[in-house]
């Protein structure tokens, strides 16, 4: 469905489901933890194999089309939790499908997968009532079926956030930022990456990063297109932008030349060996698996939360607080200072963040909750 020279297997036959039986024990007799699940509404398609009028729009409830979302996926995955099941109980899949949430429960009931993608919170805007409404929507759904509600900021198929927050529409998801487009506020853009990430990372659920979050690094915004390599670039003569500015290599040292692959800020200050990276992802993650989160599972990459007590102020809709377990955030999505309990700081989301029991605009701050 995305490139010719992809396989498209028929799920009918029963060969295919014993070799993609063969497959995950191979890989889980090694030790994996599980699996990603890549387009998993994407398996089956509708009997009969009907014509397609090209639209891939999202209406009642799902993507539209034949190929989308249909009902025999479920069996798939219902046979896959049982072959899990036969290695301990912490094996897991992860669904990304871009559903609407209510579609997407149902890949995470009891005897499916564990946990999906939140691709809701991952293109909310820069926006306290929509990150709120967003937030609460996910967590009702998701408890519903019993399961672990995920939040996600970035991934390999759109415009790192710490590049879309600085826009002037912040949070807006263009495909792809190139010559010739808006050009993102690098600075304010990565000032909100950072606040955004201590609240996510203080909700109740699992927090995945896609790579190079964790340093703030923003998309290749300015690649000439005779670099690009996506497929659906090429496939279409442009019209789609492809994903190349989100999937340039990760800049590993400060001293490495700028090339097409990295922006020079990002090679030159942002990187994975500069001492002096600002990374609030490790400060706070320290903090989550201490005493100080409710309910926290001491594992690397997936942080289970207890359910949280939040408070949004819609009064104030600059500024949303959320208690979890000792740990008070607040972030402030304005630009103007926002008063503080006067509580002690446990992190903050920039140097400067907090000051005279005041928080700064477009930062956050985590609190000892009293």
């Amino acid at each position: 469905m995305f490139d010719s020279a992809q396989p498209d297997f028929d799920w009918t036959n029963p060969e295919v489901g014993d070799e993609f039986e063969r497959v995950l024990r191979f890989w889980l007799a090694r030790g994996v933890d599980g699996f990603r699940v890549d387009v998993a509404h994407g398996m089956v398609k509708q009997p009969g194999l009907p014509d397609w009028d090209g639209e891939q729009v999202m209406v009642e409830g799902g993507n539209r089309g034949p190929m989308w979302d249909q009902d025999g996926v479920h069996d798939i995955y219902r046979r896959w939790h049982r072959i899990l099941a036969e290695y301990g109980d912490d094996r897991m899949m992860v669904a990304e499908a871009w559903l609407k949430p209510e579609r997407v429960a149902r890949y995470i009931r009891p005897d499916e997968m564990q946990q999906a993608f939140n691709f809701d919170y991952m293109i909310a805007h820069w926006d306290a009532v929509e990150l709120r409404t967003i937030i609460d929507r996910s967590l009702a759904i998701t408890g519903n079926v019993g399961a672990t509600t995920t939040w996600v900021m970035s991934n390999h198929d759109g415009v790192r956030h710490a590049s879309r927050l600085g826009l002037s529409n912040p949070g807006a998801r263009p495909q792809k930022i190139g010559i010739g487009d808006e050009q993102p506020d690098e600075a304010l853009g990565l000032r909100r990456a950072r606040a955004i990430i201590m609240l996510t990372l203080a909700l109740p659920g699992s927090a995945y990063l896609y790579q190079g979050e964790e340093l703030g690094l923003p998309d290749h915004t300015s690649m000439p297109d005779r670099y690009r390599q996506d497929p659906a670039f090429h496939r279409t003569g442009g019209e789609d932008g492809g994903r190349d500015g989100c999937r340039v290599p990760l800049p590993w040292r400060a001293e490495a030349r700028p090339s097409v692959s990295t922006t020079a800020a990002s090679a030159g200050c942002r990187n994975r060996t500069t001492p002096t990276t600002p990374s609030i992802v490790s400060s706070t993650s320290r903090i989550r698996r201490s005493a100080y989160i409710s309910g926290c599972s001491n594992c690397a990459a997936i942080i289970t939360l207890a359910r949280a007590n939040w408070r949004g102020r819609r009064a104030r809709v600059k500024t949303l607080v959320l208690t979890n377990g000792d740990v008070h955030v607040v972030l402030n999505l304005g630009d103007a200072p926002v008063a503080l309990p006067a509580t002690p700081v446990l992190a903050q989301s920039q140097p400067d963040a907090v000051s005279d029991a005041m928080l700064a605009g477009n930062a956050a701050v985590w609190l000892r909750a009293t």
